[in-house]
């Protein structure tokens, strides 16, 4: 198994198929479309700062800040742009590694000083192997230990498979690179930041971090060996399939920029607004049934972006309020009476059935009382994004120009977007790096 993981991270001849450099660039629209709208919160400015002072460039180490004239080491590049993305909880995930791998892959991919030399499918060939690597270290992790950790956990094994593969390391210092990344990537408590909402989010500013430092510690000669998550023969059944299993195709993609536990709520509401004609101020009760970690996300009154972005009651709100869950919504309105009210309103009640549906599928239903006394009952839902529901191609174009729009010119955007949509046919990397 461990001449297989290694010769997929580093084999050199790849051509991909067609539908995998499509859902590639998916993702890569996606990505990006988020880290320029997180790029306006709070805790994406502390960061930038942070690495700026703490992480500056060095004479064999100089990456720019994603969307920033900013000059930092790799590691330092990396490491925030990871929590650029994770600020903004809109970006792509897989239901059973019950987090997010893209986060980090991009970032770490864009940090490497000699990325500039790949061609276009040369680097969206390592996005798609960070993807593989990545989606199977979460699913192995999360079937291996008893603790419910933050993404950051296992996508730093994905970003030292990446950073391996861009820096060509030997086979034997790739290995190394992945088990430094698993010993230090942050075991971080998910279900605390669930409870109590704050910036370290999802875990994965330090999983970047974690991921690209493993490759140069690795190349420099540091050990840290064997990453268990790949190479133990409990989880080998995990990666006997890698390389015919695309995980890539697995992933979900969100319409909205809230967790994606609360999204199956959102949905609810959605369905009886199509059915009903339902006024915010009509509204006096919401009972929404789900399973019990979408009950966790249980902050009404949220007095920050992040906890708006944990909150089932809050994104219920905002879908009463405007039939979606915008990025404005939850980042500049969270003081509206309006939505405080009707966030107030809210009761989650946990459900054994979608309890034992989870983490493969997450259900949820809603009841809405208005001041009459009528009681709207929805139809059970899951979040729109799935693969078994996909968000259509011009959604996904329309959610990347809506949350571009919030720090870049329309021109810019079309740039960026015309040259993601050609970048499996350029021979250089390099113009999409100019638009970044």
């Amino acid at each position: 198994m461990q001449k297989k993981i290694l010769d997929f991270i580093h084999q050199t001849d790849t051509q991909f198929s067609s539908s995998l450099y499509s859902q590639a660039k998916r993702c890569l629209l996606d990505l990006l479309g988020v880290a320029a709208a997180a790029s306006l919160n709070e805790s994406s400015q502390i960061l930038s700062r942070h690495v700026a002072a703490q992480y500056g460039p060095t004479k064999s180490s100089r990456s720019k800040l994603l969307f920033k004239d900013v000059y930092v080491s790799e590691c330092g590049a990396a490491m925030y742009g990871a929590g650029l993305i994770d600020a903004l909880d809109a970006h792509d995930g897989q239901v059973l590694t019950k987090g997010h791998v893209g986060v980090t892959v991009l970032p770490v991919l864009l940090a490497q000083q000699n990325v500039a030399q790949l061609s276009g499918a040369a680097f969206l060939n390592a996005l798609i192997v960070g993807y593989e690597i990545g989606t199977r270290a979460g699913i192995a992790l999360h079937q291996t230990v008893s603790d419910y950790h933050t993404s950051g956990a296992w996508n730093a094994i994905a970003g030292a498979a990446v950073a391996a593969r861009v820096q060509a390391l030997p086979r034997d210092q790739t290995f190394e690179a992945l088990g430094i990344a698993e010993y230090h990537g942050p075991r971080s408590q998910m279900m605390r930041c669930i409870d109590f909402p704050t910036m370290v989010k999802d875990g994965s500013t330090w999983g970047g971090l974690a991921g690209a430092s493993a490759a140069v510690l690795a190349a420099d000669g540091y050990t840290g060996a064997p990453a268990l998550t790949l190479f133990d023969q409990d989880v080998e059944a995990i990666w006997s399939d890698l390389g015919q299993r695309w995980y890539l195709h697995e992933q979900y993609f969100k319409a909205y920029p809230v967790c994606r536990w609360a999204q199956p709520a959102v949905e609810c509401i959605r369905q009886l607004q199509s059915e009903h004609t339902i006024h915010a101020s009509d509204v006096v009760r919401v009972e929404i049934t789900s399973f019990h970690e979408a009950g966790r996300l249980a902050t009404k009154q949220p007095n920050s972006s992040d906890q708006a972005q944990y909150s089932t009651p809050f994104a219920v709100a905002c879908a009463l309020r405007d039939g979606i869950v915008t990025a404005a919504a939850i980042t500049r309105d969270i003081s509206d009476p309006v939505l405080v009210r009707l966030s107030n309103c809210v009761e989650i009640y946990e459900s054994t059935a979608y309890n034992d549906k989870f983490p493969a599928e997450r259900w949820a239903e809603a009841t809405i009382e208005l001041n009459t006394g009528e009681r709207l009952i929805s139809q059970p839902m899951i979040a729109r994004g799935n693969p078994e529901n996909p968000l259509s191609d011009a959604e996904i174009d329309e959610k990347f120009f809506e949350l571009s729009a919030n720090t870049l010119t329309r021109n810019q955007s079309q740039q960026i977007y015309d040259t993601v949509m050609e970048l499996d046919n350029l021979t250089s990397v390099q113009p999409l790096l100019n638009c970044l």
